[in-house]
């Protein structure tokens, strides 16, 4: 046995055989190191365990009782998981199965998002690699709501394994035959009006999709607790005015993807199809609109060549594709229509956008600092001209 501390908990490798020989002197040298990290969450790696018997077993539930909470044990092999399942340590312990290895090497890229990096790793099949080592609750979640989705109409690629990629988690996907919204119009920009016709309706069709309540997260929630977390960034007043702002849009039971850029919706066969599925909740439109918006104009505005190092495009394309999705979406090209429709969703990504600055770390770059400063002062003047985000 060994083990280490890393990011706060306490992880335990088991190595071998755990049998009456020798389970005395697990149990005894295992209650060492738990007394000599009080407190820390456990977190029990299986990979190198051979077997485990009875004695070991029982190891394994004075851990537990001492610990008080649940412990996590990841990497068990076929054969143990059974012997765990037998004995009813399934329900007493988070137990995760052995995955198999994965390698991305070589492998195109497909996108990359907030979460992790998505690659093709051969015709039939895409993996999403998740940036943190302990992302696996951000997958199940992720394959919860893509069943979801899937059941109430949307059609969405929903993950068929869960593996090992380099000592990250990745979730694979088998999509046959399909390009990227974002690649299809970069590579035939001629195609940019019937591409943009399609991409906004399907956007509609997620919009007028209805789920039961409880099933995803509200929207609405999600972002007042964004607005708490980038408090420290916010004079009092902006803070108070966007609270009260955010609680003039209403609950609703319709579908919300939460990061519906180009690169998120794949073209299978004539029709589209969602992937990444992480920030599915129910909602106001708006709640969409805010991360085109975000995507295709809040990120380039102090760095011009993020659009193209992000997506591929210049900044004269993902300024007219955020004029067409605005257009088509609302169904107008009224100027002055759409510039209050715009003022109002901008409230909404800028609260999103100094989210992604404040969590990822980002605003304590200069141009991180910039990007904040120019925010607020964006909420200063929507702000004293809006009543409703509605």
């Amino acid at each position: 046995m060994r083990f280490k501390e890393k990011n706060g908990v306490l992880e335990i490798y088991l190595e071998g055989r755990i049998d009456s020989q020798n389970a005395a002197e697990f149990e005894a040298e295992i209650m060492k190191v738990m007394d000599s990290h009080p407190s820390m969450d456990l977190l029990v790696d299986a990979t190198d365990l051979a077997y485990i018997s009875s004695a070991g077993l029982r190891a394994l539930i004075k851990m537990r009782k001492r610990i008080g909470k649940p412990i996590r044990i990841r990497e068990v092999s076929p054969e143990i998981y059974e012997i765990f399942e037998t004995t009813g340590f399934t329900e007493l312990f988070q137990v995760e199965r052995k995955m198999r290895r994965v390698s991305v090497e070589g492998c195109e890229v497909l996108g990359e998002g907030f979460y992790g990096t998505v690659y093709r790793l051969d015709p039939e099949t895409i993996i999403k690699v998740y940036n943190s080592p302990f992302a696996l609750d951000l997958i199940q979640n992720e394959k919860k709501m893509a069943r979801a989705a899937f059941i109430s109409g949307i059609p969405t690629a929903i993950s068929y394994d869960i593996v090992r990629v380099d000592g990250h988690y990745g979730a694979v996907f088998e999509l046959l035959d399909c390009r990227s919204f974002n690649d299809i119009i970069i590579d035939e920009p001629e195609r940019a009006e019937e591409l943009l016709q399609q991409y906004v309706a399907f956007l509609k069709q997620i919009h007028d999709t209805v789920m039961k309540p409880g099933t995803a997260p509200s929207a609405k929630q999600r972002f007042l607790d964004y607005v708490d977390v980038i408090r420290e960034s916010l004079p009092d007043d902006i803070y108070h005015k966007l609270k009260k702002i955010l609680e003039t849009i209403p609950e609703s039971d319709h579908v919300i993807h939460g990061d519906y850029h180009m690169k998120n919706v794949m073209l299978q066969n004539g029709e589209p199809m969602l992937i990444d599925m992480d920030n599915i909740s129910l909602g106001h439109p708006i709640f969409d609109l805010q991360a085109l918006y975000v995507t295709y104009k809040a990120f380039g505005e102090d760095d011009p060549g993020n659009s193209e190092a992000f997506l591929g495009m210049s900044s004269e394309l993902t300024d007219f594709i955020w004029k067409r999705i605005k257009e088509l979406y609302f169904e107008t090209t009224d100027p002055e229509v759409l510039e209050k429709k715009e003022d109002q969703i901008r409230v909404v990504a800028g609260v999103r956008f100094m989210y992604l600055l404040v969590v990822s770390g980002m605003k304590e770059t200069e141009l991180g600092k910039l990007r904040i400063k120019h925010t607020v002062e964006h909420f200063r003047e929507l702000l004293d001209k809006l009543e409703t985000l509605v």
